[in-house]
């Protein structure tokens, strides 16, 4: 493992943490509205950082949170830049998270396919 792998995550933690909060409290896009930070991944240079989201609105609450998202990228960065005590502030790509979704079409398939097991054992 690279020596900086785990300043690496750590940074990538503080970041989700910060934005979290600044989102929470400081962000007034009401295009954003509850959504979670899943997880963040920050480039071995520190340059850019991928943050990961996800929401429980429908498709178009998910496009309208990613235009805000989008668009209050630069002022979360100059938030964070005020926070963090790094040289190089990252640059923010917001990227919609499915796996929870996909994660309860799964858990919906297997529930089905249980319910069906257990009709056919009592038929």
């Amino acid at each position: 493992m690279p020596k900086n792998y785990s300043r690496t995550l750590r940074i990538a933690d503080q970041i989700q943490r910060e934005l979290a909060d600044l989102i929470r409290n400081e962000l007034k896009d009401r295009r954003v509205g509850m959504i979670t930070l899943t997880g963040v991944e920050v480039s071995q240079d520190y340059a850019h950082a991928k943050v990961f989201y996800t929401t429980l609105g429908s498709d178009e609450d998910n496009f309208l949170t990613d235009k805000g998202l989008k668009h209050a990228s630069r002022f979360l960065r100059g938030q964070l830049s005020n926070r963090l005590r790094l040289r190089l502030v990252p640059q923010l790509q917001f990227i919609y998270d499915e796996s929870v979704e996909q994660g309860i079409r799964l858990s919906q398939l297997i529930d089905k396919a249980v319910m069906q097991d257990k009709q056919e054992k009592s038929a």
